[in-house]
This record gives C-alpha cells, structure tokens and sequence, in this order.
C-alpha cells in the first residue's frame, strides 16, 4: 500500500486502546505497527488459526464471526474504527483465535506481530492494561448475549440487536438512525431464522416503528423503537 503512516494527532480521542498514553508513546506504537488493507468480505483473522496478530481496525467496518461444526455461522459482535481484535497475540503462551473476523466494508487495520506487541505491552504498561479492560467489554457482552439467548423470546432478541446496532454502526440521518445491514445478518446475529426475521421487520414496519428502504433500515427513535417493539 502507498506510504502512509498515523500518528497521535490522527487517533480519536476515543479510542480506548491509547487511552491514559503520552501522544509521544502513542507514536511510538504507531509506528511499530504495519498498516494493511482489506477489501468488504475478506477474512481478516480465521478461527482456529494462531493467534500471533494484534490488529486496531483504522478504517472501515468489521465483525466477529463462530462457524458452528455444523457449518452455521453465528455474528457475534461488530467492530467500527478503533476497536482491537486479536488480543490473544498479548500472551506468550501460544494459543489460537477463539473466533474469525471479517471485513464488512473494505478497511484499513493496523497489524502488530505477536512479538512486537507483547514488547510495547511490556515497555508501556498502560497499553496492557487498556487492552484488558476491552477484553472485559468483550466478556460483558458475550455474559449478555448468553443471557438474553436463555431467557428471551425471538422478538425480544432481535429488538436488542437492532438497538444495540443503532448505538454502534448506527448512521444518524434525516428521521433518524439508518442502519446498513440486512435481515440474514440480523437473523444470525439474533440467533433466529430469516423467516422469523422478516416476519418481525415487517410488523415493526407496518407500525411505522421502522422504515426499510434501499436495503437498510430506518429506526426514527431507537429508544421508542425499543419500547414498541416488545
């Protein structure tokens, strides 16, 4: 790829991976790091593989998938710029990824080696310590999805991807949050069939709750959305 390299001033301030680091230490680990591209639908990490990468997505848009020994793919969570995956590569130990990750759109992530990234880990303490804290996050959500696949019905599941959609790749347009996804991958995600899905997308439709145009789906209120929707 053409020459290109990030910096501190380049990094939101959101990002929880830099998060309590100098902007010197931040280059620093920038610059260690070896930008890649991806194009939409292109595996970036495969399940079972070795886990020896650490990856920040810089661009674009991701997500976390479990293929099923039966063939079935299961979409866990999605990934926007600035979230990290593959943070297995942090511990010396070899070991594998526990799931894959694919490119949604075409994307730019920024690779660290295993070696590369357990050093800075070790040089910048705080850069660990925040790479923990978001595999908590992640930890927190799978305990939610586990409990809401348990306890919930198939609307009440579907109801909390969209929503929880809304607030993470949601676009904010005119009447209000668009989402670019389609009802196969709202049905995997909601762990439902596709039939249940359209059935579901149409009744929230007819109520005006939602709109569906060009393939994407509008939430005008995703609060009220949720409310109505259950």
């Amino acid at each position: 790829m053409n020459a290109w390299e990030p910096h501190a001033v380049d990094v939101p301030q959101s990002v929880e991976l830099f998060q309590g680091l100098d902007p010197k230490h931040v280059d620093a680990i920038l610059a260690a790091a070896r930008p890649r591209r991806f194009p939409a639908k292109s595996v970036m990490t495969v399940q079972g593989d070795p886990a020896d990468h650490f990856l920040l997505l810089w661009r674009g848009r991701a997500r976390y998938f479990f293929e099923t020994p039966n063939g079935k793919k299961l979409i866990l969570i999605w990934i926007t710029p600035g979230h990290v995956f593959g943070a297995a590569a942090l511990v010396s130990r070899p070991s594998t990824y526990l799931v894959s990750t694919e490119a949604v759109r075409d994307s730019i992530v920024l690779d660290w080696n295993g070696p590369t990234i357990r050093a800075l880990a070790l040089r910048f303490p705080q850069l660990l310590e925040n790479a923990f804290l978001i595999v908590s996050d992640h930890l927190s959500w799978y305990v939610s999805a586990h409990a809401a696949l348990v306890s919930e019905g198939a609307r009440e599941r579907l109801a909390s991807v969209l929503f929880g959609l809304a607030s993470s790749i949601g676009q904010k347009v005119p009447g209000g949050i668009e989402l670019d996804v389609t009802n196969e991958e709202l049905a995997y995600s909601a762990n439902i069939t596709p039939y249940t899905t359209s059935r579901l997308i149409s009744e929230w439709q007819r109520y005006g709750a939602i709109r569906k145009h060009r393939g994407k789906i509008l939430l005008r209120s995703p609060e009220r959305f949720f409310l109505r929707a259950l």
